[in-house]
């Protein structure tokens, strides 16, 4: 069929299964494939996040960067049909330009609201994450895999009236690229989320970046604290990657809600145990903007028809509901063995979590 033809992909030797390269191997509607990017100041001044997903079964290809100044949120978000040329990761006025795989990536937003134009450079190798599979009730609702990197960036971003000068020795920037079946809006989740109902979910995903070391922490629990998903991996360049056993993390939570302030993260098991201190110096709620669940006014992977644009402002001094029922990227200080690092503290507790004290969705810190 004319529709069907092979793709310029197709002429090279890298097909997983027996299909065109136009196609993924599952038949699941919220098949994704997807990367997010962190860019921070060191002084907690900025924080950008930007990301690009293509949602090969429902034929979409989406793109957004949100950037946090002072208490405004400034975001650009993108949407069109998702073409033939997988290679061409360009949606409205943002795109990225991979100049050399697992190296060097530009990131580009010409965007009257917000743009930049930013060279990421990785510092490090990139790092599998664990294997993530979610069910609901029998159903598979989420299986991804990913990796991570922490790398330098350099270049200029402007927003609001301001410009900054992005300088390899005063930010960071870290990424996260994965792919598999994740549910986005519009899949027959309702019956069953009502079937199954979640009591509780705490997250913890943090990349820091220390000038000769990489730390990557995960941590997925339940409400009674089971932990369904756990990882703490030290690279170094040279060595042998190192794993810091099962992390356990003391979260101070700004009274009178789950916002953390700061964080205590446990290390390393009982011969040499390690604490990774976190000073959080600004935060982005991926709800507001991004395209996050449950965002209200755009999720990814939803069609808004071909070419669309839109941008907003937020301002964050005022209180946004669907933002504490979804996970906050917070760009953080640590310090880990008398190093100073830079990074993410990504956090989300919802519901009942028992080894936090809290008791349900309307529990905060006291």
């Amino acid at each position: 069929m004319a529709d069907d033809r092979p793709v310029p992909l197709d002429e090279y030797p890298v097909h997983q299964v027996p299909l065109s390269m136009r196609h993924v191997a599952t038949g699941d509607r919220n098949a994704y494939d997807r990367c997010i990017f962190h860019v921070l100041d060191h002084e907690g001044r900025a924080l950008l996040v930007a990301g690009l997903g293509v949602y090969p079964n429902v034929g979409v290809i989406d793109a957004y960067a949100t950037l946090r100044t002072g208490d405004v949120l400034h975001a650009v978000r993108a949407s069109d049909a998702l073409g033939d040329d997988r290679m061409r990761l360009t949606v409205g006025p943002l795109r990225i330009e991979v100049e050399e795989p697992l190296r060097r990536l530009r990131l580009v937003c010409d965007d009257d609201q917000l743009s930049y134009d930013l060279v990421w450079t990785a510092v490090f190798p990139a790092l599998w994450e664990p294997h993530h599979v979610q069910r609901r009730g029998g159903r598979l609702t989420l299986e991804g895999r990913r990796f991570v990197q922490a790398g330098s960036v350099t270049g200029t971003v402007r927003a609001g009236g301001e410009e900054f000068r992005v300088t390899a020795g005063e930010w960071t920037g870290t990424r996260d690229r994965s792919w598999g079946v994740r549910p986005i809006p519009g899949e027959e989740g309702g019956r069953l989320a009502e079937e199954h109902p979640t009591e509780g979910f705490h997250w913890l995903w943090c990349p820091v970046r220390f000038e000769d070391r990489f730390l990557m922490v995960i941590v997925q629990e339940d409400a009674d604290g089971y932990r369904s998903l756990n990882d703490a991996t030290l690279v170094r360049p040279g060595h042998r990657d190192r794993q810091l056993g099962w992390p356990q993390a003391e979260i101070t939570y700004r009274s009178g809600t789950r916002d953390p302030v700061r964080a205590l993260v446990h290390l390393g098991d009982v011969r040499k145990p390690q604490e990774l201190e976190v000073e959080i110096l600004t935060s982005s709620p991926l709800a507001v903007g991004a395209g996050y669940p449950p965002a209200d006014d755009w999720q990814h992977g939803t069609w808004r028809g071909p070419g669309w644009t839109d941008r907003r402002t937020y301002d964050l001094t005022q209180p946004h509901t669907l933002a504490a029922y979804g996970v906050t990227d917070h760009a953080a200080r640590f310090r880990l063995d008398g190093r100073i690092g830079h990074g993410i503290f990504e956090h989300g507790s919802f519901g009942r979590h028992d080894p936090s004290g809290f008791t349900d969705f309307n529990s905060v810190a006291p």
